[in-house]
């Protein structure tokens, strides 16, 4: 440490670019603005739904405008997310309850600084700043008096260059289970909700997918618009759905096993109560997000999961869920909840099963990659945490850590 210095933060700042005052008039179309909502997990979150008109970006953005590999820091609701900006995302507008920071060339590395602000010592020199009773939040004064730890700035560098080899790799990840994902839906819509090769066949367009595939699809549609042949029925004739099951966390014991809220993950226990694979969605408090679950795992009492697949299966069940108009099915309470005995009388077409079963045999190939892609991005994650605060305090070299991440990448 004794190449380290303290200074204060606004020291290694060329700009820091403030406009919290208010929030700019939105528009139903035109530039994305950054607000604290999207900064989260150190990158911004899309799509983003707050716009800015075109014409309007000039007259707001007076304060300074931001430069790719600026670093974007939330300053309230909650305070101290951080992203670093890329060439789309630095010609978005800035809105409230965010800063962008640039460092000054040769004294602060802006990789650097994204890492120390989401280290858990300098998350803790921010915290000691926060000001405010109903809403926790540090001014800009405030900040600019925040004291942070810097090695030389070569040094700073190839910390930044280290950890941001880690990220990219699970950016790269995340990108790419996206683009599996829609693949894999884009195919389940053609198939079981426009009909496509049916529609082809009926207008005389030449065959798009293998013949064995091709010759299992109706030569026409129905009256009534889907295959000929093909069904409606209700959703319990495809599935069964059934509510999750308690477990406080006072009695949770962190383990192997995902634990799955409305909203998604929530923690891990050292038992499961399904076997996967399976499917749940909301029943009480967030509606309308699907979840596939690749591995054993334990519904949570506010989720309804899939006990019976029946004329369905995981993905077939994933997919239609997700096409459904679930936050239209809302009980109406004070608490938005989905009352599974509602869904279940849902109408739907229903495929023939071995239609369904060649779709899953065909995708989950797919979704096995993905799930490997999130167990590797996992594994990086964890390295990057237990590197982190080792890097912003020098206890380990860097000889050291670029050996670590060259064996992990």
């Amino acid at each position: 440490m004794a190449e380290w210095k303290s200074i204060a933060i606004e020291e290694g700042l060329e700009q820091l670019i403030d406009y919290r005052e208010k929030s700019p008039p939105k528009a139903e179309a035109g530039i994305p603005v950054i607000s604290a909502k999207v900064v989260k997990n150190g990158r911004i979150i899309q799509p983003i739904e707050q716009k800015i008109a075109p014409d309007y970006y000039n007259k707001w953005m007076t304060r300074g405008l931001p430069h790719p590999g600026d670093i974007m820091m939330t300053t309230e609701g909650p305070m101290g997310e951080v992203a670093q900006l890329d060439k789309e995302t630095a010609t978005f507008a800035l809105g409230q309850r965010v800063v962008c920071m640039r460092g000054k060339v040769g004294v602060l590395d802006n990789a650097f600084l994204k890492f120390l602000l989401m280290s858990p010592t300098q998350q803790e020199v921010l915290t000691s700043y926060l000001t405010g009773t109903t809403v926790a939040g540090i001014s800009q004064k405030a900040l600019r008096l925040v004291p942070i730890s810097i090695p030389p700035h070569r040094i700073q560098i190839a910390i930044g260059e280290i950890l941001a080899a880690l990220d990219d790799k699970i950016e790269l990840n995340r990108r790419m289970n996206e683009t599996l994902e829609a693949m894999a839906r884009a195919l389940f819509k053609d198939w079981f909700i426009d009909f496509g090769p049916t529609r082809a066949k009926q207008e005389g367009l030449e065959p798009y997918l293998a013949p064995e595939l091709w010759s299992l699809f109706p030569e026409r549609l129905d009256a009534e618009g889907k295959p000929e042949g093909w069904n409606y029925g209700r959703l319990k004739d495809c599935m069964f759905l059934q509510r999750g099951f308690d477990l406080p966390k006072t009695i949770r014991i962190p383990g192997a096993y995902q634990v799955i809220a409305a909203s998604g993950p929530n923690g891990t226990h050292s038992e499961f109560k399904v076997k996967s694979p399976g499917v749940t969605t909301g029943r009480s408090g967030v509606l309308g997000n699907v979840f596939l679950l690749l591995d054993d795992f334990w519904p949570l009492n506010t989720s309804l999961w899939v006990k019976e697949f029946r004329l369905s299966s995981a993905l077939h069940a994933y997919f239609l869920l997700q096409e459904m108009d679930l936050l239209a099915l809302h009980a109406g309470s004070a608490v938005p909840t989905l009352n599974r005995n509602h869904v279940h009388q849902a109408v739907v077409v229903i495929p023939p099963k071995s239609l369904v079963r060649l779709f899953t045999e065909s995708m989950m190939p797919m979704f096995e990659r993905i799930r490997g892609n999130e167990q590797e991005s996992r594994t990086l994650a964890q390295t990057r945490d237990l590197l982190l605060p080792k890097l912003m305090s020098g206890e380990i070299r860097i000889q050291d850590v670029e050996r670590t991440a060259e064996a992990v990448l």
